[in-house]
């Protein structure tokens, strides 16, 4: 992830960052929001419960799952066409971002979290391992969710 990735975050310090880049290809129509809410909300229940209950279980303070002010729990902080980025609050030391980012035929979905004490980093070292996987296969089936949809007559 680049630096000028990175600088978007508003955490005060970023502890981790990870960022996928996948092709969305002629799937222009769709602004940067409504991208985050076809990974995250349009994903099967079993999996968005599985995301609710891990944020959770990280003390991520979610929001509710569908409002036009949050994605999945996830605040809007700031919604361009292009770019949209969500953050979750802490309980317990964790502080997260997401930044979903569309550009010329790709998606790119950043994750930035500060850690902000010894609690926070133990609780975090438990999932990081998982983490990019996750986002991966979130993106995947989303972008594999989406061309079956415009394949339908």
């Amino acid at each position: 992830m680049s630096p000028a990735d990175q600088a978007l975050s508003t955490l005060a310090r970023i502890d981790y960052a990870n960022a996928l880049l996948a092709d969305i290809g002629p799937a222009q129509d769709r602004t940067a929001e409504q991208w985050a809410r076809v990974v995250m909300e349009d994903a099967p229940a079993d999996r968005r419960q599985a995301l609710t209950q891990g944020w959770s279980a990280l003390g991520l303070q979610l929001g509710p799952a569908r409002s036009a002010g949050f994605v999945l729990g996830w605040q809007v902080r700031h919604s361009t066409p292009d770019t949209v980025r969500l953050s979750a609050g802490a309980t317990l030391g964790l502080r997260s971002e997401l930044r979903f980012q569309r550009r010329q035929h790709t998606l790119l979905l950043a994750c930035f979290i500060q850690l902000d004490d010894d609690k926070a980093r133990a609780m975090w070292a438990q999932a990081e391992s998982r983490h990019p996987q996750v986002m991966y296969q979130l993106l995947e089936q989303a972008i594999a969710r989406t061309a079956s949809a415009g394949n339908v007559v």
